[in-house]
């Protein structure tokens, strides 16, 4: 890769870390599937801020979803037999969770009550759910990554609109990750993991996609997973082979990499604190939650708002 100016290097710090109350390092079906079988006492995924200044983190072979307070303290929201990964704030007080066993789940935030919202497209279960993103719409789009990869080539993308349409616009990802629209809302970007890189597609006006690109080339053993967009319209990736945050700004050229000094593995990020310009990242190896000033604040990230259906879709 050809820079004409080297990227800026910052080190993230360590807000705080899951608590060891929290942890029993065992083997589970996900960590033998996904970590060579090696115990685990969990594995940190999906930030997400409320609006009182709450990070939800959700943690993958356990299902477990946590808040962490501003000061850095752990609470238990909910459990259950899943493994939860991305979420997202469906309403002011209920997660949307994507989730690899079950599809798509809602968490009550307050009750930490569970409950499905679309568990299979008609009647075809998914690979295994990932992570999500919605518009200022309300449309939801999510990835469905199962264990595809360069392998197998077939990961997919889908979107849901508030009255329930669910289109597939993307099935030849090598493993699908991260997912967030451009601050227009006219591109979409995907991590592909396994093919160490991000996709570029365009949304044309009539819902249909067309000319899916390539936008972002990494390297190492793990490629790019949680994705986030600053207000300036800059793309932050989450890569966890090399425990880097790339900053890109609209030419795929990175302007800052942000290093984890702590763990080895940066699996998502979120903007929060003040005025949303502190990035947040889950570092899965030590279950850390790192963090970083930013000069730029986050864009908006979007709720579901009124998403008056899918009690019938969930039972399908």
């Amino acid at each position: 890769m050809f820079l004409l100016h080297p990227p800026e290097v910052r080190t993230l710090d360590v807000f705080t870390t899951l608590p060891a109350r929290f942890r029993q390092r065992q083997r589970t079906v996900w960590s033998d599937a996904n970590m060579g079988g090696r115990e685990v006492d969990s594995f940190l995924e999906g930030p997400v801020f409320d609006d009182a200044g709450n990070l939800y983190v959700t943690d993958i072979p356990f299902g477990r979803v946590f808040r962490v307070d501003p000061q850095g303290e752990w609470e238990l929201v909910a459990q259950w037999d899943g493994e939860p990964n991305g979420m997202k704030f469906l309403n002011a007080t209920e997660l949307l969770v994507t989730d690899y066993r079950n599809g798509l789940m809602v968490v009550d935030s307050r009750s930490g009550a569970v409950r499905p919202y679309l568990g299979r497209r008609n009647t075809e279960s998914f690979k295994g759910l990932n992570d999500l993103t919605f518009d200022s719409q309300g449309n939801l789009y999510f990835t469905d990554q199962g264990q595809t990869g360069l392998h197998d080539p077939t990961g997919r993308v889908y979107r849901l609109s508030p009255a329930g349409r669910l289109d597939l616009l993307l099935s030849n990802v090598p493993s699908p990750n991260g997912i967030v629209l451009s601050l227009d809302e006219r591109f979409l970007f995907v991590a592909a993991t396994r093919g160490n890189c991000v996709w570029r597609m365009p949304l044309l006006a009539d819902g249909g996609v067309s000319k899916a690109g390539q936008f972002f080339t990494s390297y190492g053993p793990s490629g790019p997973d949680g994705l986030a967009m600053d207000s300036a319209g800059q793309l932050l990736v989450a890569n966890p082979g090399l425990a880097y945050v790339w900053v890109l700004n609209h030419r795929a050229e990175p302007v800052q990499v942000l290093r984890a000094e702590t763990g080895a593995s940066l699996t998502n990020l979120a903007f929060g604190g003040p005025g949303r310009k502190t990035l947040y990242c889950t570092e899965s190896t030590s279950s850390s939650l790192l963090c970083a000033p930013m000069e730029t604040a986050g864009a908006t990230v979007h709720t579901g708002a009124a998403r008056p259906l899918l009690d019938g879709l969930a039972r399908r």
